[in-house]
């Protein structure tokens, strides 16, 4: 291992920052120490083991060097090699930090991170752009995945759940492209949801009852508003005796139910041939003797599939799709089942639609990344050609705090859903009151144009939404 002095020694020309050199110092030494295992004695060995004995092997490295490192950068020095040998390299940092959503890489140089709903340039950067395509190609390659010129774009996942999106040149014309959607290490619950505000316990109530009674629901709403957050939220109240069969591109949901069967999609091999793709599974989930189904994500014409599946036994399935609001996912469904290859007149499509799905939810990331359900509508049936809807409960959005985080409150609508009747007969009954026209949150500006609370409440007779109903106030 004396070589490495002689590595360490040489200097690049010019003057190079201690970041530059830290760098370079990492990577030969971690070349060093891999072309120094015992591959063999590796085998036999448990990860803790080796974990350990990588340890062990770059600190008596870098003591052979002292004058170089500080105790300090030695330190550092020895845990990202550890990354680089176990972990995704310069990002597992970046892992560990449990307030950090997402993490985008935009070459080797730029990383961005979200915290709290705001992204921020971190200072972590990669050797080159070699060095991040390694990384990638070992995140996709743990899942059974590949990336390469033939096949630039890839979906996967982490063993922790989090979901990662890849570009690699030439289609990133600025060095590879590298999303991670982080899992947290527990998932939200709807108390979780509601402590946040982002929805009410009025809310809960009702989409809970819904879920229990087998109401099919679709929740919709744009890029990180939290659709999977919430569907994964809402399975928590799917009953334990049921088998359920949930199929995804890139596993997210953590079903906490005993009996949960699990499929995901397989991306073609090199040769363009054995793509499964969700259309597949939803076929053969029905072969599968489920009693709901959930879908991850409808994007095209297993949307046709899983309307079929909503209208032939399987009540209770949830899908997520991609809309800005509750009425557009009604064209957003019908533009995917015409994605289908059946030339089906649009009555029938929008026929299918009022008769599969009673429930849609709707979620966005508001202003300063506040997430918040916007939309609880329901489906009452067709009027002519078009599918009659009413919205149950709304957030009405007021304005923004003095750090541009959205301000507002939800409300009911005071109309009452259709659906009441079915949830009875399934022994699900819910109070009248449930379903009054008033504000479900407190906001410090009355809007005269919302729905205004019923007169005991205005009273203060009552406190109403997140501080619970039917206390009484205190004076």
């Amino acid at each position: 291992m004396g070589g490495l002095v002689e590595v360490m020694d040489r200097r690049a020309p010019g003057p190079a920052s201690a970041e530059e050199r830290h760098l370079r110092i990492k990577k030969e030494l971690h070349q060093k120490l891999i072309s120094e295992l015992d591959l063999s004695a590796m085998g036999s060995m448990s990860e803790e083991e080796i974990r350990a004995e990588i340890r062990r092997g770059a600190e008596q490295l870098c003591l052979r060097h002292d004058d170089l490192l500080s105790l300090p950068e030695r330190e550092r020095l020895v845990e990202d090699v550890l990354d680089e040998t176990f972990g995704i390299g310069p990002l597992e940092g970046l892992m560990r930090d449990a307030t950090v959503s997402d993490i985008l890489v935009n070459g080797p140089k730029v990383v961005y991170v979200e915290r709290g709903g705001r992204l921020n340039r971190t200072d972590v950067v990669f050797n080159d752009e070699k060095h991040l395509q390694e990384i990638v190609r070992r995140i996709v390659g743990r899942v059974g995945r590949r990336i390469d010129e033939t096949s630039p774009l890839c979906d996967a996942r982490l063993p922790d759940g989090s979901r990662v999106n890849a570009v690699i040149p030439p289609l990133a014309l600025d060095g590879t492209l590298l999303s991670i959607r982080r899992a947290g290490k527990s998932p939200l619950l709807v108390d979780d949801l509601v402590a946040k505000r982002a929805m009410t316990r009025e809310m809960v109530d009702f989409l809970s009852a819904c879920i229990r009674g087998r109401i099919n629901m679709v929740i919709s709403g744009g890029t990180g508003s939290g659709k999977t957050t919430l569907l994964n939220a809402l399975s928590a109240f799917i009953p334990e005796d049921e088998r359920v069969v949930t199929i995804e591109d890139a596993a997210e949901l953590r079903l906490q139910q005993p009996h949960v069967v699990r499929m995901e999609t397989r991306p073609p091999n090199i040769e363009g041939e054995g793509a499964i793709g969700t259309r597949d599974l939803v076929k053969n989930a029905l072969r599968m003797r489920p009693e709901r189904i959930v879908v991850g994500e409808c994007r095209g014409g297993e949307t046709l599939d899983m309307l079929q599946a909503m209208n032939t036994g399987h009540d209770g399935s949830l899908t997520t799709i991609h809309a800005n609001d509750t009425r557009d996912a009604i064209g957003r469904m019908e533009m995917m089942v015409g994605m289908a290859g059946f030339d089906l007149p649009i009555w029938i499509i929008r026929r299918q639609i009022a008769s599969a799905v009673q429930i849609l939810v709707q979620a966005a990331r508001l202003s300063g990344g506040v997430r918040r359900i916007i939309k609880v509508s329901e489906i009452v049936g067709m009027e002519d050609d078009v599918v009659s809807m009413q919205d149950i409960f709304v957030f009405k959005q007021t304005g923004v705090d003095e750090d541009r985080r959205a301000q507002g409150y939800h409300y009911c609508t005071g109309v009452r859903p259709k659906c009441l009747s079915r949830l009875e007969e399934a022994g699900l009954g819910l109070p009248p009151d449930l379903f009054e026209g008033r504000i479900l949150t407190p906001r410090a500006t009355p809007d005269p144009s919302a729905p205004q609370p019923p007169p005991a409440a205005a009273e203060g007779d009552r406190l109403w939404g997140l501080f619970g109903r039917g206390r009484e106030a205190s004076s």
